[in-house]
């Protein structure tokens, strides 16, 4: 034993205005599920079980712009969510509520804005995450 404590990440925590709202966005377009409710926490998991997605309203919470500006809230992290069909994806997000900012820096990934403010890409299966994580810095 190595004596170093496994590590296991277990869930992602979105802060935002109205947790139940960006529960219910994430919730259809990934087809999650809630599992878990409190006030002002939403908590959504995986079919699978292997990943959560918290969603927790804070009254101060501020959007971030994208893309970046000086001197305006910057994101912190951002979603990166693998589709088979992008130009699909992308429409059925937009009809649920996210945004697509004019922004946009190859074909095979798209930056979309969730009802709350926060960017997520879209990518396509053969990207690779570390395709999108890249291509997105």
């Amino acid at each position: 034993m190595s004596g170093i404590p496994r590590f296991s990440l277990a869930s992602l925590v979105i802060d935002c205005h109205d947790a139940d709202a960006l529960a219910a966005f994430y919730g259809r377009l990934l087809g999650w599920e809630v599992k878990a409710r409190d006030a002002d926490w939403v908590h959504l998991r995986s079919p699978d079980g292997s990943l959560g997605l918290s969603l927790q309203g804070e009254a101060g919470y501020v959007p971030p712009h994208w893309p970046e500006r000086p001197g305006a809230q910057q994101k912190m992290l951002h979603p990166d969510i693998r589709v088979d069909d992008l130009d699909a994806a992308v429409r059925h997000a937009v009809a649920l509520g996210a945004t697509e900012p004019p922004a946009q820096r190859q074909s095979d990934l798209r930056v979309l804005v969730d009802p709350a403010g926060h960017p997520f890409c879209l990518f396509l299966t053969a990207v690779g995450a570390v395709g999108a994580v890249e291509a997105v810095e």
